[in-house]
């Protein structure tokens, strides 16, 4: 590859790049899938390094010059992290004040002293959603689930009755709702429309996460009785700070680039005037950048000032919150980078030839191209970029409504039965001190259900908008 200049490379990159049949992609494709997967489960290797060779491996099976192959999935992936590795970042640091702050406590502990009895797994439904909308899933067990522990222990409630709707909430959240990474990605690659996203994902989330929840739980219960693990009971999921935030604050902090982003979406309906200053104002407020972009700012002081942190330290929580996102990031931007591939080889013609006879709605067709990369790769954010990929010539003709259940269909199948290939699995179990039996009969059957009724409801909305 020598004497290949960048230049040379992103000058190869637009439009198809290989001539071969239908029959000839649909095996590359397969080979590819088939790579990464191996690489990941068998191999044990770094998705972002599996997902790299899987692109080159599907341009190589799918017999596009190896150059071109390279320059889509540069451009895949420099597009991808252009897209949304700003919001990732911005997501991360608010996340971290969140933490740090004691601004996340102050919300489980308000709420849990009104909570008592019966009331309790929703309250841990409500505090999982509402603390999950700026936190990566992962962070968002590690803050939560001691708390979890602490409930069930101190109250003496069912593990499961506590712990599968805190689950719950956190698992929709991070795969219906932006501004997760898996929801923003596919978002981008379909073009679809964030504000109508969002609106929409909240109406599917919010039964969704009720039936997966806590009337799931009363059933993981009876299965799987076992006491909370004495040996994760003793931290609480942030260093108590001098002074904390105030709850009214924090709820108001976490919930303001959901609201201008909604404020946008509505304006965009109600007014639908590009030269209407409000349209301008909300357009520009309620972007994704500039809403997360303006909680953090507003972060800084109702949870960073208001928790006694001095510049420097507020300086040294944001500098600590982005290295752990590097691996999200250089995982997303592969993935898309694999998308690009996808696209350039020519499977999205492909797709549109084969399925065009065939019966199946593109929401479910969506579902369950979503649905085997999970089943495959264990990993929900490798599902949704893949899927967007290969259906995003589906979107092409849809309307803003369409293809943002479009979205919600792929983020819906992308969280169908995890088991053992992925690492949310063995965080959950770990931390819950189940066998895998259990974690299967309890945390797998939950995440289907969430993919299950999720489709559901987004094929409800599709017959009535």
């Amino acid at each position: 590859m020598t004497g290949l200049s960048v230049e040379t490379l992103a000058a190869a990159a637009p439009g198809p790049i290989t001539s071969a049949g239908n029959t000839q992609l649909g095996i590359a494709v397969l080979a590819g899938i088939a790579v990464i997967v191996l690489l990941i489960t068998r191999f044990k290797l770094h998705a972002f390094l599996a997902l790299t060779v899987g692109s080159l491996a599907l341009g190589v099976f799918a017999g596009a010059p190896l150059a071109k192959t390279i320059a889509s999935f540069t451009a895949g992936l420099g597009a991808t992290v252009a897209g949304v590795g700003v919001l990732i970042a911005l997501g991360a640091i608010l996340g971290k004040l969140l933490a740090d702050s004691g601004g996340a406590d102050e919300i489980v502990d308000t709420i849990l002293a009104r909570a008592k009895g019966r009331a309790m797994p929703w309250a841990m439904v409500l505090i999982a959603s509402v603390i999950g909308l700026p936190l990566f899933f992962e962070v968002g067990i590690v803050l939560l689930i001691p708390v979890v522990l602490l409930v069930a222990k101190r109250g003496n409630y069912s593990l499961m009755r506590i712990g599968i709707p805190a689950l719950a909430g956190l698992s929709v959240m991070h795969g219906l709702v932006p501004p997760h990474p898996g929801p923003l990605v596919a978002i981008d690659a379909l073009h679809a429309d964030l504000g109508v996203t969002l609106g929409l994902g909240v109406l599917v989330a919010v039964p969704t996460v009720i039936i997966a929840g806590p009337l799931f739980s009363r059933y993981a219960a009876r299965w799987v009785d076992i006491p909370a693990p004495e040996h994760m009971t003793a931290a609480r999921p942030s260093a108590e700070p001098a002074h904390r935030p105030r709850f009214g604050a924090t709820v108001f902090t976490v919930l303001l680039p959901v609201a201008l982003m909604l404020v946008k979406a509505l304006v965009d309906i109600v007014v639908d005037d590009p030269a209407s200053p409000l349209q301008r104002v909300t357009d520009v407020a309620g972007s994704p950048m500039i809403a997360l972009l303006a909680a953090v700012l507003v972060g800084m002081f109702t949870l960073g000032r208001a928790a006694g942190f001095t510049r420097a330290r507020i300086s040294a929580t944001v500098d600590r919150s982005l290295a752990p996102i590097a691996g999200i990031l250089l995982i997303v931007g592969a993935g898309g980078g694999f998308k690009q591939t996808l696209i350039d080889v020519g499977v999205g013609q492909m797709i549109l030839d084969v399925s065009k006879d065939w019966a199946v709605p593109t929401l479910l067709l969506a579902w369950l191209i979503a649905v085997a990369i999970r089943l495959a790769t264990g990993s929900a954010t490798v599902a949704t970029i893949s899927a967007a990929g290969l259906v995003a010539p589906l979107a092409a003709d849809m309307s803003t409504t369409g293809t943002a259940l479009l979205v919600l269909a792929i983020g819906a199948g992308s969280l169908f039965f995890s088991h053992v290939n992925d690492a949310g699995f063995w965080l959950v179990k770990e931390y819950f001190g189940m066998t895998v039996g259990q974690t299967l009969k309890t945390w797998s059957v939950m995440e289907t259900i969430i993919s299950v009724v999720g489709l559901g409801l987004v094929l409800l909305l599709s017959l009535v908008l």
